[in-house]
């Protein structure tokens, strides 16, 4: 499988926000991601060619030598491009107009989307403070530029062309597409917008105060309303799981406590003042379950954290996989340092919101969050004395099975405890690319935003380059080897 962050659209202009996890909407894909040369136009439009050879170029490098992704401008850039072709597509008669008037005439949702994307982009700021007649829900065509509203229905056409390719080059060769499916969806997007009878607009959902959290967490996102989803007979939840169900192959439910209970935290409180809210969770397992079956698709739901008995429970009564992570599982006695690994999880040594496995060798998670001051010093040093017990045991463990030499260095470690986790017969693994060239830096640090540049680090290889690196072949083709002799 190749398992990848949200691909849903997102808000990269004005309202910008690149969280994979805060979506305009959970119904539509993220143009950013778009293969622009893939794209059928590109041969016949000239303006597209010609800012492709000149300005796009160049600027595509200079970005590409900052330290941090500039989604901004990223998309401003792309999107120029994308405008061309959708322009092109209109200068003429086509098979491919024909194509593209027909998707339209079968997704009406989708103009309806590209309507809302137009209005946002010419009032440039949140639906929330539109005129009363649009922020109700009524948009008129004096409301928007037809320009925009066509590029939005263009690239939403272009997107689902390219992820169904995907799904159709990753089926033939016995790959599984293994997409996530957030929680939540941006405040200002078009799910709330449109859908808003669903929500309680006065609420965010959040955490409650834990040991990693002591202040709790506030997420931003409006909680669904468990008695208006269900008197829309779930509509709306179903549509969001078909979207994605209808090209992966596996998928994971975030944070998959929500569909038992979620945290609540009124408008104007703290996140130390929630309450939990639940759900009839009966019915929503069965909607996964029958989606699931409808599509084929595998269930992963993300039980990690503090999560009742009762949900584990549920996910194996209904043949859900949970998840375990390595990292919060290893103990300071050499004799079981790694505990039992459950059967039908997916296995993984960390998370995009934990630290990567040379951070947790390191014990630079818990240097940050120390300086997030989240740790006064006596706790931050007997967390590091605690995790100097760990990264000894997890030595002496898998030396005493011959994973290991004497005196390894981290990356040798790394590979060893893959590997021992590749040799467990029940559990799917999952490998972090980014931790087989030891990146120290995660990729997101849960609860904060302006603190941290969350989900705009930029991967230190390309796939290109990672591809040209016969170690890391090596490596992955001797997992390979072990899976296959485990199945």
């Amino acid at each position: 499988a190749v398992a990848t962050l949200p691909m849903l659209a997102s808000f990269l202009d004005e309202l910008c926000n690149p969280s994979p996890y805060a979506p305009v909407s959970r119904l539509f894909w993220n143009e950013l991601f778009l293969d622009i040369e893939g794209i059928e136009e590109l041969q016949q439009s000239a303006e597209a060619k010609t800012i492709m050879s000149t300005s796009f170029a160049s600027e595509m490098q200079r970005l590409g030598a900052l330290p941090l992704l500039d989604y901004h401008r990223l998309m401003a850039l792309k999107r120029k491009v994308l405008e061309a072709l959708s322009r092109s597509l209109l200068s003429q008669s086509s098979a491919r107009l024909d194509s593209f008037e027909r998707f339209v005439a079968a997704h009406p949702v989708a103009r309806d989307y590209a309507a809302f994307r137009a209005t946002t982009e010419r009032e440039r700021q949140s639906w929330l403070h539109w005129p009363a007649e649009s922020r109700g829900g009524a948009l008129r065509p004096a409301d928007f530029d037809d320009a925009a509203e066509h590029y939005h229905l263009y690239v939403q056409w272009q997107c689902a062309e390219q992820i169904s390719s995907l799904r159709d080059r990753a089926r033939g060769r016995a790959m599984a597409l293994y997409l996530d499916f957030p929680l939540g969806v941006n405040r200002d997007g078009y799910d709330v917008w449109r859908q808003r009878e669903l929500f309680a607009l006065n609420m965010s959902g959040g955490a409650p105060p834990d040991g990693l959290f002591l202040n709790g967490q506030n997420w931003g996102f409006p909680p669904l309303h468990p008695d208006h989803i269900r008197r829309q007979g779930y509509r709306y939840y179903i549509e969001c799981l078909r979207h994605h169900m209808s090209v992966a192959a596996m998928l994971r439910i975030d944070h998959v406590m929500g569909l038992h209970r979620a945290y609540w935290v009124p408008e104007g409180f703290d996140a130390t003042d929630g309450v939990y809210v639940h759900y009839r969770a009966a019915e929503f397992h069965a909607i996964v379950n029958l989606e699931s079956q409808l599509h084929q698709v595998e269930i992963v739901g993300e039980n990690l954290g503090t999560v009742p008995a009762y949900v584990d429970a549920a996910l194996i009564r209904h043949n859900i996989r949970g998840m375990h992570v390595g990292q919060f599982s290893v103990n300071a006695d050499p004799s079981a340092a790694l505990g039992n690994i459950p059967a039908q999880v997916v296995a993984s040594l960390n998370t995009h919101d934990t630290a990567t496995f040379m951070g947790f060798w390191q014990a630079d998670d818990i240097a940050d969050r120390a300086a997030l001051g989240l740790l006064d010093e006596r706790q931050a040093e007997a967390e590091r004395h605690c995790r100097a017990g760990q990264r000894e045991a997890l030595g002496a463990f898998l030396r005493a099975r011959g994973l290991l030499p004497d005196d390894a260095a981290a990356a040798a470690v790394l590979k060893a405890w893959l590997i021992y986790l590749a040799e467990q017969p029940d559990e799917f693994l999952q490998i972090n690319l980014e931790d087989l060239w030891l990146e120290p830096a995660p990729q997101n640090v849960p609860g904060t935003w302006r603190e941290r540049p969350n989900w705009q680090r930029r991967a230190r290889y390309s796939l290109e380059e990672l591809r040209r690196m016969e170690s890391l072949a090596k490596f992955l083709r001797t997992i390979s080897d072990i899976r296959n002799r485990m199945s």
